[in-house]
This record gives C-alpha cells, structure tokens and sequence, in this order.
C-alpha cells in the first residue's frame, strides 16, 4: 500500500495520520517504558539533557547573531542586552523561566518602539 494507491479524497489525511502516529508515538512509548528505569542521576541522561541545553543555547545564539526578518533590523546591542537583561531577571527571580522570557521581550520590544 503507497500514497497513490488510493484515489479517494479522504485517503491523503488517513495516510498522513497513519504515517505521522507510526513515526512518533512508537518513540513515545518507548521512551516512556524505558525513562521510568532511568535513574535521574544516570550518566546517559546528564549526556542528553547536556546536548538538548547545548541545541537550545545554539538556537538563541543563532537568533541573536544572525537574526532573520523583522528582528534583522534591530541594532545588535538591543538583542544582546535583551538577552542578558532576560538572563539577569531570570537569576534575580529564583530561577524562574517566564520572568527571564517577560523581561527580554519587554526591553526588545522598548528598544523596537524607541527607534
């Protein structure tokens, strides 16, 4: 059975529905069964969660550095200090993520509107 052996309209949706739950959730489950025999503390973990804190961190640089539409024409400064201001608030506020978030989008978007 492939894409084009079938010719009805409802066909594309089912094979995509199909084809989308066999590629994701049979990961899911098996992270799943398997994370629940994962000590936190595992070196395996502390790898993945490293790489995954790694992948973010390279996203943000990549936005700050090498931004893309709109966020193209601000000045470089106003997208760095956003982000250590975001980063400071973050630190000042016990760790809490949204406070960081709020902060550097309240000064990105007062930089934006003061020029």
């Amino acid at each position: 059975m492939t894409y084009f052996s079938n010719d009805a309209w409802w066909w594309p949706f089912f094979f995509i529905l199909i084809a989308g739950w066999l590629a994701t959730d049979a990961w899911r489950y098996l992270g799943v069964y398997l994370g629940g025999r994962i000590r936190d503390d595992s070196e395996m973990l502390v790898l993945v969660r490293a790489i995954a804190t790694a992948l973010v961190a390279a996203v943000i640089g990549n936005l700050i550095l090498f931004p893309s539409g709109e966020l193209a024409s601000t000045p470089a400064a106003l997208r760095i200090g956003a982000a250590v201001a975001g980063f400071a608030a973050y630190h000042i506020a016990r760790k809490t993520v949204i406070v960081g978030i709020i902060v550097a989008e309240a000064i990105l978007l007062a930089g934006l509107y003061a020029l």
